[in-house]
């Protein structure tokens, strides 16, 4: 849309209110709302003024002010609003330079995705997340000096099994076998159905939607691929839908990697691939059908999978998913079919237009716009580099000696070690401007100082059971 379709489309919907949504750095949208009647096309020129120092890992107060300047291609009405609602998703700029904000994560993606054409390289990137996530039917969590505690609960919580629910029907997904049963023991496809629809009333094309393999409803929705920019801006309307659905429903749903212990967590498998002139560069006649290209795009990834985990796995929750010696993907290497390498190459199709790499690793709680652009800059240095990645590993890893598995690198053990390799690795990222020296060192010293240190400073409940008796 241009900006005089936008006015046009708020016409013919009978908009009230126009909302206006950015993204801060660790991936939450933030809005504010104003009347139509400030909709014109001097909005989509001039933008509106903000203070940007309160959003995370933006701005210091001496130097907040800040414009949205919305993108009219991202036109929708929201469907969670009384009032009619055009929804826009806004770019941030400097008022003084009138430059783009370099710590604005759809900024960041937009100069990735400008990257690969200015290389040469090819001319559109595809992206396909799938993000899992957990409907809960209840959650508790609270946090002071002296005492701390989370409880989750859901209808389908396999530990309810005993508890009068008058009656209780018993129809709850065994520990680790949550994979596809039907209805009743998936009693979720109902939600699940509705947060597909309210999607593709959206527009985006939702390829099927099902029960995860934990108890207590973890869930998938898969959308259609898309090019980058896109699905990033697609898994920000996907985590609002499912989110404002599940609240109709008085559930709760959260992307958090690792809600449970002792059951599967959720992890967000990226599927990429890059085209240019409408020719996949990923097809080929090497291992799996995969080209040289798509090939020495596995080695970059493999060689800064450390790295790139800051990005794709952001939160210290993420690391109590990535534990060696359970289903997670924590082996950096890469296999036509085994799932606990970090890269697989999906075997479903034999058309060259479905060859593609998946970065099993990365979970929900990335953002999307930064996760998806440090994927793809890491990929295009082995492009560039032409940089081999090894021979696939194909064998089953839980049969592996001891001595072989220490053979294969293994991810990050904690967002510590993660940020750690990404501040002794991170030129990759600044090519292009992609990724700025200040946007690293910011994302670094922001997860620090608010996530990192503060989950150090505080005793778990689980410690207490350890330790309370030393």
């Amino acid at each position: 849309m241009t900006p005089g379709d936008v006015i046009k489309f708020a016409k013919k919907h009978e908009v009230k209110m126009v909302d206006l949504k950015f993204l801060d750095m660790p991936g939450l949208w933030q809005h504010f709302t104003v009347p139509v009647s400030n909709l014109d096309e001097d909005l989509f020129e001039d933008g509106l003024g903000f203070d940007g120092s309160s959003i995370r890992g933006w701005k210091e107060i001496h130097q907040s002010d800040m414009l949205v300047i919305p993108d009219p291609s991202t036109a929708k009405i929201d469907p969670f609003h009384g009032n009619s609602t055009l929804s826009l998703i806004c770019d941030i700029y400097d008022p003084v330079t009138r430059e783009p904000y370099e710590r604005d994560p759809r900024n960041i993606a937009r100069k990735a995705e400008a990257y690969v054409k200015s290389s040469g390289i090819g001319d559109t990137i595809y992206v396909g997340p799938e993000a899992e996530f957990f409907i809960f039917d209840d959650v508790r969590f609270d946090q002071s000096a002296q005492g701390g505690f989370y409880q989750v609960d859901s209808v389908e919580g396999r530990w309810n099994t005993g508890r009068d629910e008058k009656p209780n029907l018993g129809y709850k997904p065994r520990y680790k076998e949550g994979y596809f049963p039907v209805s009743p023991t998936d009693s979720l496809g109902d939600v699940r159905a509705e947060m597909s629809m309210v999607l593709e009333e959206l527009g985006y094309h939702v390829e099927c939607h099902h029960h995860e393999v934990a108890t207590a409803g973890q869930c998938e929705i898969d959308l259609k691929f898309m090019p980058l920019l896109y699905m990033a801006d697609a898994l920000q309307w996907f985590k609002y839908v499912c989110k404002n659905v599940a609240k109709r429903h008085n559930k709760t749903v959260t992307f958090m990697p690792k809600p449970l212990y002792g059951d599967n967590g959720s992890g967000m498998h990226t599927h990429m691939s890059i085209w240019k002139d409408g020719e996949n560069l990923f097809a080929g006649d090497g291992y799996a059908g995969l080209s040289e290209t798509a090939l020495y795009f596995i080695g970059g990834v493999l060689k800064h999978a450390r790295s790139v985990c800051a990005f794709t796995n952001p939160t210290t929750n993420s690391y109590k998913r990535l534990v060696p010696g359970y289903e997670a993907p924590v082996n950096l290497a890469y296999s036509s079919r085994n799932r606990s390498a970090a890269i697989r190459i999906p075997m479903y199709s034999s058309s060259p237009k479905s060859k593609r790499i998946e970065f099993r690793t990365a979970d929900p709680s990335c953002n999307g716009y930064l996760g998806f652009a440090a994927l793809l800059m890491a990929g295009l240095d082995g492009i560039e580099n032409k940089i081999d990645p090894g021979k696939p590993l194909d064998k089953d890893i839980y049969g592996l000696s001891p001595a072989e598995l220490r053979e294969i690198p293994g991810v990050p053990a904690s967002l510590d070690q993660a940020l750690r390799d990404l501040e002794a690795n991170h030129e990759f990222l600044l090519r292009g401007d992609v990724f700025t020296a200040d946007v690293i060192h910011n994302w670094i010293d922001w997860k620090m100082a608010n996530e990192v240190d503060p989950v150090r400073l505080r005793p778990t409940p689980f410690e207490f059971s350890l330790y309370y008796d030393i």
